[in-house]
């Protein structure tokens, strides 16, 4: 199965939100899951088998629990897949970053003229420009 396959799915998905917290128990993960999206446990364990397959999740055992965590290896493959995608998004991403900040400073100019316009002198301001 192919890595954008597994990942199409959206109970996998949240599986894998879930994972990126940290390690959970399978039990945890059913009960969530079950919840948003209104599937049985065996559906549920099926996704699972899906992740751990395909090498986005790994399991190990605690007694009688199963704990799965991100396996990180499926995800770098991704990632190397998506690089040269990467040049359609980036430089937006950048720009978008740059006039976020412009913004910022902006506002912070504004509210400081504003300010002074605003403050009203008090006696101790009266009393330093008298000296």
């Amino acid at each position: 199965m192919h890595a954008l396959d597994v990942l199409g799915d959206p109970v996998r998905r949240r599986i894998l939100e879930l994972l990126a917290e940290g390690e959970h128990a399978a039990g945890e993960i059913g009960s969530v899951v079950q919840g948003e999206f209104g599937i049985s446990q065996p559906a549920v364990s099926q996704h699972l088998r899906v992740l751990r397959d395909n090498g986005f999740a790994q399991v190990r055992a605690e007694g009688t629990r199963r704990l799965y965590a991100v396996d990180p290896t499926a995800l770098r493959e991704v990632d190397l897949w998506l690089e040269r995608y990467r040049r359609f998004w980036t430089q937006r991403l950048d720009a978008l970053g740059t006039e976020l900040a412009r913004g910022r400073r902006q506002r912070r100019t504004t509210e400081g003229k504003s300010d002074d316009r605003h403050h009203k002198p008090d006696r101790a301001d009266r009393t330093r420009d008298r000296q």
